[in-house]
């Protein structure tokens, strides 16, 4: 049997949403700038900041969605003031580097009650090396660093719910703790891969109430009985676990894929910063604007007969 066709039945909405992506005066809007100063002290020794966390958060965002380093980074938003007639200027490029390291970025969207669905995945992405042509040709000069960006997405609505940035060494059911744990919104089913077939992960996910959505590796064995896992072996040994995973939605899982799919093609697969501080910095921001265009709209499938 094919696979199902399919048609978007929004698509005058979802063509505007597409368009307003490159609007400038959506990614600086008035909210950005009426908070683009900072007005008080960051209660540390020194100075105090003159461009507070918004214009910090902004210009990072920028960053990401027109890949800028950050001199040409500066030159452009203060373009962007120049064309609006704005009396404001951008943040340094040094300036921009220094609060990459300490700021917060507040990625998540508003609330809105319980999470159906959620799917689970991590993705790595290049620090530095050289391209993949010159080293087949030439071989590596020096060792590639990599870091990997972990979401945690709503199936329901694609928005990263939670993220988390790491060292390319740190596992990924390792991760999952510091994903979930501040989220205080109710769960009701969590979907990962058999990375995350721990007993730990698995023990939190009981303790959050959610049903485990995790395929057993293909040499697990049963754990105590009546444990929920054991239905998932049982699939295994019996070469039905891909009835199993029909049964439980598992295929929802997909979607944390097309989330780092869409990171990688909306931002980029590689990171420019050279301080981890910064590069967290620099990566969450790029989950804020993928979580902004998703709000701007998205497509809205029908099966075709």
């Amino acid at each position: 049997m094919g696979k199902s066709k399919h048609r978007i039945t929004n698509w005058p909405e979802y063509n505007r949403a597409l368009t307003k992506r490159g609007s400038l005066t959506f990614w600086i809007d008035e909210q950005a700038m009426s908070h683009w100063c900072c007005t008080e002290h960051h209660g540390g020794r020194g100075r105090g900041f003159q461009y507070s966390d918004t214009a910090i958060e902004t210009a990072l965002m920028l960053k990401s969605l027109f890949n800028l380093p950050l001199r040409a980074l500066e030159g452009f938003i203060n373009s962007v003031f120049g064309l609006m007639n704005v009396p404001l200027a951008s943040p340094g490029y040094s300036c921009i580097s220094k609060r990459a390291k300490t700021i917060e970025i507040n990625y998540r969207n508003p609330s809105r009650g319980a999470i159906a669905h959620l799917v689970v995945d991590a993705t790595g992405l290049k620090v530095y090396g050289e391209g993949e042509w010159k080293t087949r040709k030439h071989g590596k000069e020096k060792r590639r660093t990599w870091r990997k960006l972990h979401l945690a997405v709503d199936a329901a609505t694609h928005e990263v719910i939670a993220a988390e940035f790491s060292l390319e060494s740190v596992a990924d059911n390792e991760v999952l703790p510091t994903l979930l744990n501040p989220l205080r919104r109710k769960i009701n089913q969590v979907s990962a891969d058999g990375a995350y077939d721990t007993k730990a992960c698995h023990k939190l996910l009981k303790r959050k109430g959610s049903k485990p959505t995790i395929p057993p590796r293909k040499n697990a064995g049963y754990w105590e009985d009546g444990h929920p896992r054991n239905e998932a072996v049982k699939a295994l040994k019996s070469h039905a676990l891909q009835q199993w995973k029909k049964d439980n939605d598992y295929h929802q899982r997909s979607l944390s894929e097309t989330a780092m799919y869409r990171y990688k093609q909306l931002i980029s697969p590689k990171l420019s910063l050279r301080d981890y501080n910064a590069q967290v910095g620099e990566a969450l921001a790029g989950v804020k604007v993928m979580n902004k265009v998703i709000g701007l709209g998205m497509p809205v499938r029908q099966v075709v007969n």
